[in-house]
């Protein structure tokens, strides 16, 4: 296949696609066809000179191995035709193997950085990723504005199984962020943390699970399927209205960071307008193409890599 090389302005580098890989990008951020051909410029770069940039806030710690976190994320939203803001809450030294250190910041810069945001950026859409302590979550819900969808990733343990949430902060979670949650997005460990249930090992323990958490206020609930036992990954989106269940093949691969791209795409994609069912129908197949796409790093973990997908 013929690569094209895209010099685009928003991705500062040029950025080397394949013909199928851009037109499936671009379909995912919702650009429609010129007839039969996509316009090449990558989604953001359309929006600019359309005038319709949407804004994306994600809320979350910073990772030093750029896999996870608000690196992933702001990766994740220039890559689905949003502009990336961020507020940062902690600072890791980690890699794909280890987290050696946690600093976490103090709340008032955490608050300065939302003030700053928000007194500019008319945002669209914001999620939060990791939330280290109550001081933290508090000062987030402080400066959270009502009316603008809110995804909450509730990050408690890294891929490699370091407590990234202290035990005393759960409260907090559950009290102030969760009832204003648009989507709140748990793995099966998460899950079996924000409900008090057993453990998740099929759908029908993932529905348990996820109308506890309805009914501690969000809109909606998505149990991720990844870490449940079988040959498929299946994702449980649950409402008081219904509930949709989204299934793709399991892939033998350890990621880093697929909970943080997989909600960053579903903030994305609600900061485009799109309801929270297209969100999660789009952001699964999405990353379903995202995981079988991924590199390997050094350490044989797979690293996902959104922007040149």
């Amino acid at each position: 296949m013929v690569a094209s090389f895209i010099a685009c302005p928003a991705l500062i580098a040029p950025a080397v696609l394949s013909r199928a890989a851009c037109a499936m990008r671009l379909r995912d951020a919702g650009i429609p066809k010129a007839g039969k051909l996509y316009h090449p410029p990558c989604p953001l770069c359309l929006h600019m000179e359309n005038g319709e940039v949407a804004y994306a806030l994600t809320i979350a710690g910073s990772d030093s191995g750029g896999g996870a976190g608000i690196q992933a994320d702001l990766k994740v939203f220039q890559a689905l035709g949003v502009w990336g803001l961020s507020v940062v809450t902690a600072v890791t030294a980690q890699n794909t193997r280890e987290v050696r250190g946690i600093r976490v910041l103090d709340p008032g810069i955490i608050s300065l950085q939302m003030q700053a945001i928000s007194d500019e950026f008319p945002i669209s859409a914001i999620k939060t990723g990791m939330l280290a302590d109550a001081a933290t979550i508090r000062a987030v819900d402080a400066g959270l504005h009502p009316g603008i969808p809110l995804v909450v990733d509730p990050v408690m343990v890294s891929t490699s199984r370091h407590e990234l949430m202290e035990k005393g902060a759960m409260s907090d979670l559950l009290e102030l962020l969760l009832p204003r949650a648009t989507i709140v997005t748990p793995n099966t460990h998460e899950a079996e943390r924000l409900s008090g249930a057993g453990p998740i090992r099929n759908l029908e323990d993932a529905h348990m699970a996820g109308m506890r958490i309805l009914d501690l206020g969000p809109e909606y609930v998505l149990i991720k399927g990844g870490h449940m036992p079988g040959n498929v990954a299946a994702d449980l989106l649950v409402s008081k209205e219904g509930e949709w269940v989204i299934a793709t093949p399991r892939l033998p691969r350890t990621v880093h960071g697929a909970g943080c791209c997989y909600s960053a795409a579903i903030c994305a994609h609600l900061a485009r307008g799109l309801t929270v069912q297209e969100a999660f129908s789009r952001s699964k197949s999405w990353m379903d193409r995202l995981i079988r796409s991924a590199i390997s790093a050094p350490s044989g973990v797979s690293l996902l890599f959104p922007a040149f997908f």
